[in-house]
């Protein structure tokens, strides 16, 4: 017998596996534009208002206009919040309500939200 011994190496391999790619659209989250309620601006500026900005009927518009003055606030539109806050501005940027008694010279009041 040989005093030498036999080693024998043995071979290892590593092997790494890359997920499988994600194929889901990523969505853009979401956000309202809510006008909310006060005492001085017409119904007539409002509903003129969502008709510039979001191309409202008059009939739309009313219907918003009711749900702003009775609960205080109502979502006017929802989507990315690039055009959100565009919109938000374009309410703000409406000017005075030509159609009330006496001068209101603020914006509407307007906030958006994240929808989950």
């Amino acid at each position: 017998m040989n005093d030498i011994e036999e080693h024998t190496e043995q071979e290892v391999v590593v092997t790494t596996a890359k997920p499988a790619p994600d194929n889901k659209t990523k969505r853009q989250p979401r956000y309202a534009v809510i006008v909310l309620n006060d005492d001085l601006h017409t119904y007539e500026y409002v509903i003129n208002a969502l008709s510039k900005v979001f191309g409202y009927t008059a009939e739309r518009g009313f219907q918003l206009a009711f749900e702003i003055d009775t609960k205080g606030r109502a979502i006017v539109w929802t989507g990315a919040l690039e055009i959100a806050e565009l919109k938000r501005d374009q309410i703000r940027g409406m000017g005075p309500d030509v159609f009330a008694s006496k001068p209101v010279t603020f914006p509407l009041g307007v906030e958006l939200e994240p929808i989950e």
